[in-house]
């Protein structure tokens, strides 16, 4: 009797542990990785950090370019991929083709700004016109009668535009010609909407990722690019009013860029804002995406880790929208949180949905 009673305690005692074990396991913090676009890391880095206080889950973001972390998501290095330029219906069919589904959640919506530094002007108006003739190299001068005619209480100096634009595989990139598309019907026929382009004009200088073009449009008096708002605003770095489809001339703020969503937004949230028809939207506007895998048991993930990594996307589409604004990012609109919501019950572990 006394082995028995001796043998039930020895029982009892290691069951304890593993129970012990497996609670410990379950509130174990987590490191979840992520890599992309550069136009919210801003954002995300404020977001990652709060949110790390929150819960002790680190989430690892590198911003390397929309290219870099989409490729990253594919070779499954990361957990999630950040992209302004959403997966097109071709590269959807080969993530499929492999077994795998893609999804997407929008973060924000920041608008790209046509950025310049010219020596005592802070205030320059553009047209549609003027930025694809910059672009296309047909307009080298600060004081072409185009960009003159809009700009009649400005002396605009005759000197060279430097262009600057971006040398990596870039979303704010795509944003940005997938506009000049809209606007220009031979940039449309030429060149189209890409991450990547071979620009036609001459003497385009390139700067990585946002920061790197932010950096060389601050050196270089003449110069004009294209970056995210945040990045000229945290750096003091002039842009223009563009005069949109109405015809009217918009500065780039919050709320002409969240004007841009303001119509319906499709379930898989895959949408261009740019080239609003409301007649006061900024017209350079744009959803960034976290994209991810639909099933998470891969790479030897835990459900536990995946059960962190769908937490933390709820947390980014609803209590983490309150920094998008203080860092020059609109909050996506209530629709658009519903949608994600209703993305996120998709995610799988096991075929087992995460999320209610």
């Amino acid at each position: 009797m006394k082995k028995f009673l001796v043998l039930c305690s020895v029982v009892i005692s290691v069951l304890v542990v593993l129970l012990n074990g497996c609670k410990s396991t379950k509130s174990e913090p987590v490191e979840i990785l992520g890599a992309g676009a550069t136009f919210p890391a801003p954002l995300y880095n404020k977001m990652f950090d709060e949110y790390y206080n929150l819960t002790k889950n680190k989430v690892n973001y590198q911003a390397i370019g929309s290219g870099g972390g989409i490729k990253q998501y594919k070779e499954k290095t990361v957990d999630f991929g950040g992209t302004d330029a959403y997966l097109s219906d071709k590269e959807i069919a080969d993530i499929l083709a492999v077994g795998d589904s893609v999804l997407h959640v929008p973060t924000c919506i920041g608008a790209v700004v046509v950025a310049f530094n010219l020596p005592g002007i802070t205030k320059i108006k553009l047209s549609p016109e003027a930025v694809s003739g910059i672009f296309l190299g047909t307009i080298t001068k600060w004081d072409d009668a185009l960009i003159v005619a809009d700009n009649k209480d400005v002396t605009l100096p005759a000197m060279d535009i430097k262009l600057v634009t971006r040398s990596d595989s870039s979303g704010t990139t795509f944003v940005f010609t997938d506009y000049l598309a809209q606007v220009s019907k031979e940039w449309s026929e030429k060149f189209g909407a890409d991450k990547s382009i071979n620009w036609p004009a001459k003497g385009v200088l390139s700067g990585k990722g946002n920061p790197g073009v932010a950096g060389l449009i601050t050196q270089m008096p003449g110069s004009l690019g294209y970056i995210e708002l945040s990045y000229a605003t945290q750096n003091g770095i002039s842009y223009a009013a563009l005069k949109n489809k109405s015809g009217n001339f918009i500065e780039p703020t919050l709320g002409s860029a969240s004007k841009a969503a303001a119509g319906s937004i499709p379930a898989d949230t895959r949408i261009s804002l740019v080239d609003s028809d409301v007649s006061d939207a900024y017209s350079i506007a744009s959803f960034t995406w976290l994209i991810f895998n639909k099933e998470l048991n891969y790479g030897g993930r835990t459900e536990h880790q995946a059960k962190e990594i769908v937490k933390m996307l709820q947390w980014v589409i609803t209590d983490g929208q309150q920094y998008n604004e203080a860092l020059d990012y609109a909050k996506i609109p209530e629709a658009t949180v519903v949608t994600a919501k209703e993305i996120l019950k998709q995610v799988t572990y096991n075929g087992k949905t995460l999320s209610k």
